[in-house]
């Protein structure tokens, strides 16, 4: 649930330094600092870096379970005291609008068929905004967060260099090689590599909650979608149209899939009357923590 996040730490905040020392791995790390060192690794620390960063993980409740909203597909140990609000929705927001207006054109909704009105949100949100978002994951230690959000935000931001009318002269640079085929087959390339990147970030999220799972699993496929209907085009020459329109819809899905997981990363019970449920699989760490509590009941 959203409102847990915020609550246990990975690393203790007192007077002396016995949570560090008490654990095996940390008594070689501390045994040869100074004072000045050792609170400088404390410090460091509770941002998610430096030596004693991962060392108290072991006692009553510290790590947290795989949550969407946090961006976050295992158990982690969060920031003890951040002063930094949680970037993830905020770049799955960004994500989640211009994925919502580039796969209502891919569907052709209402005769719509060119995408230059990407172009403005691929700059603005979906990449300057999601991109930050992702440098912010980084900062407070969240790596998975850092690493699909940072890269989104720089898919958008190519997305929109290729495509930016009279702007970077790239469709028409390569359509004078080899013509028009040649960019749809160039596209196609970097649509698929896209689909290869979210493969691997979706085998990560099948221990985490199945909304988080969900929103890989769309993107996979519309990326998937995309990519083959650009490199097996209809008679005319054309991206093939009935696949364009299925990235179009499983596009649609992983947008309102993003939205979801920013609402549960937003709400909690300072602002909400309820908290949205994000389903842990069984087999993950909260199911499993879950099935141990109700067998020992």
């Amino acid at each position: 649930m959203a409102t847990a996040q915020y609550h246990s730490a990975a690393v203790a905040d007192g007077g002396h330094n016995k949570d560090y020392d008490s654990s095996t791995n940390g008594n070689h790390l501390t045994t040869n600092m100074s004072h000045e060192e050792h609170a400088t690794a404390r410090a460091a620390a509770r941002f998610g870096y430096g030596p004693l960063a991962h060392v108290n993980t072991a006692s009553g409740g510290e790590r947290l379970p795989a949550f969407g909203g946090e961006f976050q597909p295992g158990t982690y140990a969060p920031v003890k005291e951040r002063k930094f609000a949680n970037p993830a929705p905020l770049g799955l927001c960004a994500f989640a609008l211009t994925t919502f207006v580039l796969s209502l054109i891919n569907l052709g909704t209402r005769g719509v068929v060119h995408p230059n009105i990407v172009v403005a949100l691929a700059f603005g949100y979906g990449g300057l905004v999601q991109l930050l978002a992702g440098m912010w994951e980084m900062a407070v230690g969240n790596t998975f967060g850092a690493t699909a959000l940072s890269s989104y935000g720089g898919f958008w931001l190519a997305f929109a260099i290729v495509l930016t009318p009279g702007g970077f002269q790239i469709v028409a640079s390569v359509e004078k090689d080899g013509g028009e085929p040649a960019f749809l087959d160039s596209f196609g390339f970097f649509l698929f590599g896209w689909f290869i990147f979210t493969t691997i970030l979706l085998l990560l999220t099948l221990r985490s909650t199945v909304a988080f799972f969900l929103l890989f699993f769309t993107l996979d496929l519309a990326f998937l979608m995309l990519g083959i209907g650009y490199l097996y085009r209809n008679a005319k020459g054309k991206p093939n149209p009935p696949l364009i329109r299925a990235g179009g819809a499983f596009g649609m899905l992983a947008a309102f899939l993003a939205w979801y997981n920013a609402l549960a990363g937003i709400a909690d019970d300072s602002n909400s009357f309820f908290i949205v449920p994000v389903a842990h699989f069984p087999w993950s760490a909260a199911g499993m923590a879950k099935k141990t509590k109700q067998a020992t009941a």
